[in-house]
């Protein structure tokens, strides 16, 4: 091989590179003399992939409910990352902020529009077979989209909202948390009483949620948009792109699963309770929750119609005023 000035010129950037960390620059050559080729199966790991899977019940259709889960999961991690840029960039300015809660955006866009997959893609005999091994487990539990709501908005905006007028927001976020509006929404239909879902989401996982609400009071993604000067707050492309994500996270993305639990729960005259005995008929329509991560840069009216139009146009289910 012909060594030519371009390959001499990478060769001294690479040494300064080493050089620069107190490595030894041949080392790493024979590093690179040894080591296999990157292979695509053990790049992205797709054994380990494939046998996560662990169908508790015979049925084929339970398979599509976990591998459906786990893909949302991965989504709901690269959101975080997103989310995690944005808090902890310092000058920060429009176009990186708008890229990425651009990105965020289309992370919940593949998410919403794949959920037929969970909609129409289980036979409702199996799903309400399998469900029942599954007790008390629920996506109620899903951490992670708890995590994305915090780093979102200011706390207060979580908390439930016939008793959020009761605060300032200054408060310590284990107090704001005692009122956390999803907690509704895992009390049993009859009693009003926490579930068992609730209680074990609770003790696994309430002492790291209040210490994030804490660590990003001042970077979520409300305040980051506050730290834009006046002019860029102003940028259409911004408002733009925090509004999706508003009606992304806040609408479209419990409405889907209304509508799946539309399908697969609701009877007449009465209702089957979501796995877990989540009150889903209260917890997931928008309308009921008023939860808004930025109800400043939405109108009044665009505040008390949040989510119905979505629930009668799609649904054909009216909401009464």
């Amino acid at each position: 091989m012909e060594i030519t000035p371009e390959l001499k010129e990478k060769l001294a950037l690479i040494q300064q590179k080493y050089d620069a960390i107190g490595q030894d620059f041949n080392a790493y050559l024979d590093g690179l003399l040894y080591q296999d080729t990157v292979k695509y199966w053990d790049y992205i790991a797709v054994d380990t992939l494939l046998s996560l899977q662990k169908p508790r019940t015979q049925f084929p259709d339970e398979v599509i409910f976990i591998m459906y889960h786990q893909i949302t999961e991965l989504y709901f991690k690269l959101a975080l990352r997103e989310f995690e840029q944005i808090g902890n960039k310092e000058d920060l300015d429009a176009a990186f902020f708008t890229a990425r809660v651009t990105r965020i955006n289309r992370y919940f866009e593949a998410l919403t529009k794949s959920f037929e997959i969970m909609i129409n893609g289980m036979e409702k005999e199996q799903f309400l077979k399998f469900r029942m091994s599954l007790l008390p487990a629920s996506g109620f539990q899903s951490a992670q989209y708890r995590k994305i709501e915090m780093y979102s908005t200011d706390f207060i905006n979580l908390v439930h909202k016939d008793v959020r007028n009761q605060y300032s927001g200054k408060e310590e976020i284990k107090d704001l948390y005692e009122h956390i509006y999803w907690k509704e929404g895992a009390t049993e239909l009859a009693s009003g009483a926490k579930t068992l879902t609730l209680i074990e989401f609770e003790n696994r996982y309430s002492q790291e949620f209040i210490q994030l609400g804490e660590s990003v009071r001042n970077k979520n993604l409300w305040q980051s948009y506050l730290r834009l000067n006046k002019e860029e707050q102003q940028d259409p492309e911004v408002i733009k792109a925090l509004k999706q994500n508003d009606i992304n996270v806040n609408v479209n993305w419990p409405l889907v699963h209304y509508k799946s639990a539309v399908r697969y729960l609701q009877q007449d005259p009465s209702d089957i309770a979501a796995t877990g005995g989540t009150n889903w008929q209260k917890y997931l329509p928008p309308r009921f929750q008023k939860r808004i991560f930025y109800p400043s840069i939405w109108s009044e009216t665009e505040i008390d119609n949040w989510g119905k139009s979505w629930v009668e146009d799609v649904l054909n289910i009216r909401i009464p005023d």
